[in-house]
């Protein structure tokens, strides 16, 4: 089995060779898409950065989860930038934004749409008309998600999965491409239904947006108690960006970088034997398959992002957090030493390093 070293690279050489053969053999046509998109998301970082401060990783993560086509949680305090990121996210690519602020009288239609009768004023007849509801739109912000209750989250499930929703026995195809986006408060339980973990298996990433650095806070207070104002303009549109997330695929992946992902997944799960033996009390249920899959699918969007038409281990480590963080269930033990996700996390990834190097 391959590990991975401090420079998250693999210790076999026949398998550093074969990456490298694939990298020199990939399409002429495929490099020169990924220096294109490059350059577009350089752009976009560029036009993001004259309206949020900082933030980085969160926007990294933000475009990895675009690229894939999947779904994100975003956790974070309040005034923060998570809707105004969003947003403004949503505008550079041309896309259409819709906000729901999740409560608990919120039922599944006032979400997904319902169906209304109306008089046909020229028949006289009378006939129902689907009304679309929020979910009609490329971008989602599902605020405050697990405010409400169990029914209506478990309407976002076909949406997210299926891209389409079923309403009176009737299906209606959703936008293309579909992207939800929900946030939790981390602290506030009160009043609150936690999601299931089969609906949180379905988010491709859960991403944490903390606090801003006393530079990027200062910069903050500036902005906003002045008469700052940055004119932003659209980087992409959609037909670029169902491109973009088809040239994801065509990334390569050599064995070892599989083996990696796979490595660090298996390691979360207890009875497989690779966990480190004081993590074993620890973690009830590890991460699943669907982990694996969006690991190496995370690790080739974030290659493309850094101009590389290949990804490598070191993709895998930086993905390894908001890919599992969610899909990983902590023992009565570990959260009454204190002990989160991340931090196992944390120590799965070192000790897969330190057994390689």
């Amino acid at each position: 089995m391959n590990r991975i070293n401090t420079t998250g690279q693999s210790t076999s050489k026949a398998s550093d060779n074969g990456r490298a053969s694939r990298s020199e053999n990939a399409p002429a046509d495929v490099a020169a898409a990924v220096d294109e998109l490059y350059e577009q998301f350089t752009e976009l970082r560029k036009q993001l950065g004259g309206v949020i401060v900082g933030q980085n990783e969160v926007i990294e993560q933000l475009l990895i989860a675009l690229l894939c086509r999947g779904h994100c949680i975003l956790q974070g305090m309040p005034g923060l930038a998570k809707t105004m990121l969003v947003s403004t996210l949503a505008s550079l690519i041309d896309l259409s934004f819709r906000r729901v602020q999740f409560t608990p009288d919120l039922m599944p239609g006032d979400i997904t749409g319902t169906e209304v009768l109306e008089e046909d004023h020229t028949t006289g007849k009378r006939i129902f008309r689907f009304v679309e509801g929020p979910l009609f739109g490329n971008v989602i912000l599902a605020d405050e998600i697990n405010r409400t209750p169990p029914k209506t989250q478990s309407a976002l499930l076909e949406a997210m999965q299926e891209q389409q929703l079923t309403v009176c026995g009737q299906t209606y195809q959703l936008p293309d491409p579909f992207f939800v986006l929900a946030t939790q408060n981390p602290v506030e339980t009160e009043g609150t239904y936690p999601l299931p973990e089969a609906q949180l298996d379905r988010f491709l990433l859960k991403i944490h947006v903390k606090y801003p650095n006393r530079a990027e806070e200062l910069e903050i207070a500036r902005r906003q108690t002045t008469d700052y104002n940055f004119e932003t303009k659209t980087v992409l549109d959609i037909d670029h960006m169902h491109n973009m997330q088809s040239l994801v695929r065509n990334v390569v992946v050599s064995d070892h970088v599989y083996a990696a992902a796979l490595d660090l997944v298996r390691g979360t799960r207890p009875e497989e034997g690779e966990m480190p033996t004081e993590l074993q009390q620890m973690v009830q249920w590890g991460a699943g398959p669907r982990a694996s899959i969006a690991m190496v699918m995370a690790a080739k969007a974030r290659a493309i992002l850094h101009k590389r038409v290949h990804a490598t281990t070191d993709d895998i480590c930086h993905v390894a957090l908001p890919i599992m963080r969610h899909r990983i269930i902590p023992t009565f033990n570990a959260e009454a030493a204190g002990i989160d996700t991340d931090l196992i996390i944390k120590r799965v990834v070192k000790d897969l390093r330190v057994a390689a190097s």
